[in-house]
């Protein structure tokens, strides 16, 4: 069966997360003053850093709910356990006010998504919120790019469980093996797509390799060739 349709990740895939959240972190450390409070900027974007990768961590197997790892990677951050739900809410909201200036999506973006608009369906699967992703996409203005939009908040379960794959193919009306996924994560998208039936595709901006089970590319420049060869890619492939 022919590829017919792109499933999109967002974060670090499509849009620059990691620059804007570490450009977010220091102005934002900055405003409140606690910059002095750590060694140096750098531990305290690592603590940051780490305490997001703990909670959101929570968040995808279900341990937890999406405004509630806002708030515990607040109290964590900040070592405040006793931080009330507002205050954690107030201090993330001033957060995200230095984080979304930041904003952009990566060079390779549009180019990309003009390349294929005219020969692939194009859809959206992550693992945040609607409300958050939607808003997103429209400021960076891309959302018209994609006719489905699918988050594992909404959805209640989140990549790499099947399930959220299969949610997304649902609402394209294809088969799995009809539909590609990119994602800049090996697992939670490339190797979860696989293992959901989908075409699984490992954005490695890093250039990290080391994966030679998936199919890999390091610029979304790469994408349009090797979705137009399509006889599977044939052996696992990378490019660049």
């Amino acid at each position: 069966m022919p590829i017919r349709a792109v499933l999109w990740d967002v974060d670090d895939t499509l849009f620059d997360y990691a620059t804007a959240d570490t450009a977010g972190i220091r102005a934002h450390l900055a405003a409140e003053g606690l910059l002095g409070r750590y060694e140096t900027a750098d531990l305290a974007l690592e603590l940051w850093r780490r305490a997001t990768e703990r909670h959101w961590a929570r968040f995808g197997t279900g341990e937890t709910s999406f405004e509630e790892q806002r708030r515990d990677r607040v109290r964590e951050f900040l070592d405040a356990p006793a931080l009330t739900d507002a205050e954690a809410d107030a201090w993330f909201d001033r957060y995200i006010g230095h984080y979304e200036s930041a904003w952009a999506l990566f060079p390779d973006t549009v180019p990309v998504l003009d390349a294929l608009a005219h020969d692939y369906r194009h859809a959206v699967l992550s693992n945040s919120s609607v409300r958050n992703q939607d808003r997103k996409l429209r400021i960076l203005g891309v959302r018209d790019r994609f006719e489905a939009l699918l988050c594992a908040a909404e959805l209640g379960c989140s990549k790499p469980a099947p399930e959220a794959f299969h949610a997304a193919c649902d609402a394209l009306g294809l088969p799995p093996q009809e539909v590609a996924y990119v994602g800049d994560q090996p697992d939670i998208d490339a190797r979860g797509a696989v293992d959901a039936g989908l075409v699984g595709i490992w954005l490695d901006r890093a250039g990290l390799g080391g994966r030679p089970e998936l199919i890999r590319i390091t610029g979304l420049e790469q994408l349009p060739g090797l979705l137009r060869r399509d006889t599977r890619f044939g052996a696992p492939s990378t490019f660049g």
